[in-house]
C-alpha cells in the first residue's frame, strides 16, 4: 500500500514519441513506474549553452513511489537520450487511496 506521502508524480520530456514510448513501457515493465501517460506534443523553450532553444517535446506523467525513485531515476537517466534530462519528481498531497495502493503493489520490489 502507499500513501500520498510515499507516492511521487515524476515529469520529463522526450524528443520524440519512439522514444517516449520505449522508455514508458521500460519503467512499467521493471517495475519502477505503475503507469505512464505519454502526452500530446508541446513546445518548449529553454536556455541551453548560453542560447535560448525552442524544441517540441513529449511529456511524460509518470507514477510511482518514493521507494523506487532512486531505481527509476537511475533507469530513466540510462535510457534518456538528452545529455540533461529534465527529471523532476512531485510528492502528491491527496489522491484516491485505492489508486494510491494500487500505484504501492505494482512498483513493489518482487525481489527477496
Amino acid at each position: 500500500m502507499s500513501t500520498p506521502e510515499e507516492t511521487l508524480l515524476v515529469l520529463t520530456n522526450l524528443p520524440d514519441a519512439d522514444s517516449a514510448g520505449h522508455i514508458g513501457r521500460l519503467l512499467v515493465e521493471q517495475r519502477l513506474a505503475a503507469c505512464v501517460n505519454i502526452m500530446a506534443p508541446c513546445t518548449s523553450v529553454y536556455r541551453w549553452n548560453d542560447a535560448v532553444e525552442t524544441a517540441t517535446e513529449i511529456p511524460l506523467l509518470i507514477k510511482t513511489t518514493l521507494a523506487r525513485y532512486p531505481a527509476l531515476q537511475a533507469a530513466l537517466t540510462a535510457a534518456h537520450p538528452y545529455e540533461l534530462p529534465e527529471i523532476v519528481a512531485v510528492p502528491l498531497h491527496e489522491g484516491l487511496p485505492a489508486y494510491l495502493a494500487w500505484v504501492g503493489a505494482e512498483t513493489a520490489d518482487r525481489h527477496p
